[in-house]
């Protein structure tokens, strides 16, 4: 009979998480069941309905969390990290080539909250002189009609953010010119299906990219793990043990990069690919833990409280379990 604790957690399905999905790593104590769902729907359930032991989240809604009952406690695990010149979309035919055209527009986004959403606006605000003021924020769904945000957020001062219309949808709007942008972590079908109606604001959003990593060597965090509090009340130890699990099953995956005997994916070129991403950002580029991510999460906790999301300025150790923020030593 197992004496490991049962737990369920709600995650992606990622190279890095995929010893966890298929078994190979297993928590210490733990008898693990993984549920594979797409992000909108584990953070939905998750934020609204608490309805796993554990799951991947949002780092923003997480944030926000923090001010709403302090419902759930992080571990330094961020599964999800993008970079997010490359989400920004304007009309083909409008004049909106640099950042500074967007100063005065009409912007999708479908939650304010949203993660992407405040790393987008904070870029633009710190690095292309867009404050966030400046821009007419309107919410809504991405692709289906109705999505509100998850959680309740302040209303910023002095920034218009309105919902549209509960038959509309922020992708056909763009196509139909009633937005001047979007901003979007998902690719909006219009770009994807390759509607001239559809362009990305940067021509070039992996030089971009690459020169703000050069400049601030910031990776951004989109997504962290949580554990329900009173999951993580009950029994603390499951903070570290969860912790360990992520950080196995990600080393395992960075270890395999560059096996070349038989692609992995089906990418031609990815052994240049890899290459590529170490010459730029080292071979250490995804990590976990609190040490290795510090100015990534503080610059993120700062344009969190910038854009009124934030009650207060959080300090990046606010957020996770203390039993994950330092190790024994031998």
């Amino acid at each position: 009979m197992s004496t490991c604790v049962p737990l369920a957690l709600a995650c992606g399905d990622y190279d890095r998480t995929q010893g966890l999905r298929d078994g190979r790593v297993r928590p210490e104590g733990v008898e693990l069941t993984y549920i594979d769902l797409p992000v909108e729907e584990i953070f939905f359930r998750m934020a609204r309905y608490q309805e796993f032991d554990a799951a991947e989240m949002s780092l923003s809604s997480y944030v926000l969390s923090h001010f709403q009952g302090a419902p759930f406690v992080a571990i330094p695990v961020f599964p999800s990290r993008a970079f997010r010149h490359n989400g920004v979309y304007v009309s083909a035919a409008s004049d909106i080539h640099e950042p500074a055209d967007l100063v005065g527009r009409t912007v999708g986004v479908p939650e304010y909250q949203m993660t992407a959403a405040v790393w987008i606006r904070g870029i633009l605000a710190e690095h292309h002189d867009v404050p966030v003021p400046a821009v007419r924020y309107r919410t809504g769904g991405l692709h289906e009609p109705g999505r509100v945000e998850k959680l309740p957020i302040p209303q910023p001062p002095g920034v218009e953010i309105e919902p549209i219309r509960a038959e509309q949808t922020l992708a056909q709007m763009l196509v139909d010119g009633e937005l001047d942008a979007l901003y979007s972590a998902r690719t909006p079908w219009p770009f994807a299906e390759g509607h001239p109606a559809v362009r990305r604001m940067f021509s070039d959003p992996r030089g971009r990219e690459e020169e703000y990593f050069a400049r601030t060597g910031i990776f951004p965090i989109m997504h962290t793990v949580v554990l329900r509090r009173d999951v993580y009340e009950k029994r603390p130890w499951l903070a570290r043990s969860l912790y360990k699990a992520f950080e196995e099953a990600r080393s395992e995956t960075a270890g395999r990069l560059t096996e070349m005997a038989a692609l992995r994916y089906m990418l031609p070129w990815y052994y240049e690919e890899v290459e590529r991403n170490h010459r730029l950002m080292g071979r250490d580029y995804w990590p976990y833990g609190l040490e290795a991510n510090e100015a990534t999460l503080r610059t993120f906790l700062r344009y969190s409280y910038e854009q009124g999301l934030a009650e207060r300025l959080l300090d990046p150790a606010d957020l996770f379990a203390r039993e994950t923020l330092d190790s024994y030593l031998i």
